[in-house]
């Protein structure tokens, strides 16, 4: 992929086109996060419905620790989510250009505790389990939060509910037979073919992503995230490599005009 075609995907100039590569690209990494992660703990992160109604049935039965744990999960991802929308936040005030680039290489950082945690408390797993379960739940919150703040809530990449109910949508329309357009002028059903594309792709690198990432986390263990890492490490890198030239310019035009002063 050239170069100017992986710094579209994280610029604060965003359009159809580039929001739905990055995030078939971030629905890919989910699926792969996802699976792998439940070969790890046994348990996926990537939605929350599963989480609460868990919190709703332990609360109902008396099982507090498990409750406090779900809790936790729960405040892991909102924590993931919030910390996306203060780093764009923070970019867009300053005007720079990594602002969506800042929480992908938090990802990524976030990526690479995950499988150090796996491979240095493979040992302690009572220990192991928690920490892995908070991290995934974190970075799945940062992650659905970036695609949600490139795309104005347009795409969602880390659960695929609301994907599949919009599929469905769009497929009952195209289906949906209108006996004249004359008597139907009122509502005339017509199928979004583009919104089905989009949501028939999210949904197909989701569960390329989920196969991938657990053959190779069944082959190789936690070593299976670098790849995924050093993809999104390019693509935040396109962004803040050109803000840091810019603060570098800026720095040496400041100092110059002192000297003259």
């Amino acid at each position: 992929m050239p170069l100017q075609s992986i710094q579209l995907l994280s610029s604060p100039q965003r359009s159809k086109r580039t929001n739905y590569q990055l995030g078939a690209l971030l629905a890919f990494v989910a699926g792969a996060i996802n699976a792998g992660g439940f070969l790890a703990i046994n348990r996926y992160t990537s939605h929350m419905s599963g989480i609460i109604s868990a919190i709703g049935d332990d609360l109902a039965l008396g099982n507090i620790i498990p409750v406090i744990a779900g809790l936790v999960l729960l405040i892991s991802f909102i924590g993931g989510a919030a910390t996306t929308a203060l780093l764009v936040n923070w970019g867009k005030r300053r005007q720079i250009r990594s602002q969506y680039a800042l929480p992908l290489l938090l990802e990524v950082c976030v990526l690479l505790i995950f499988g150090l945690l796996g491979s240095n408390l493979s040992t302690y797993i009572q220990l192991k389990i928690p920490a892995i379960a908070f991290v995934l739940c974190y970075v799945m919150g940062l992650q659905n939060a970036i695609v949600t703040k490139m795309s104005n809530a347009e795409i969602r990449t880390t659960h695929m509910t609301g994907v599949i109910t919009d599929m469905g949508l769009e497929i009952g329309r195209m289906f949906y037979w209108n006996r004249s357009t004359v008597a139907n002028q009122y509502h005339f059903v017509r199928v979004n073919k583009k919104k089905l594309k989009l949501h028939a792709l999210i949904l197909g690198m989701f569960m390329t992503g989920a196969l991938i990432g657990a053959i190779a986390f069944k082959r190789i263990g936690y070593v299976s995230v670098l790849p995924i890492s050093i993809s999104l490490t390019i693509i935040a890198l396109s962004q803040i490599h050109r803000d840091i030239k810019r603060m570098i310019l800026k720095s040496s035009v400041a100092s110059k005009l002192k000297v003259f002063t």
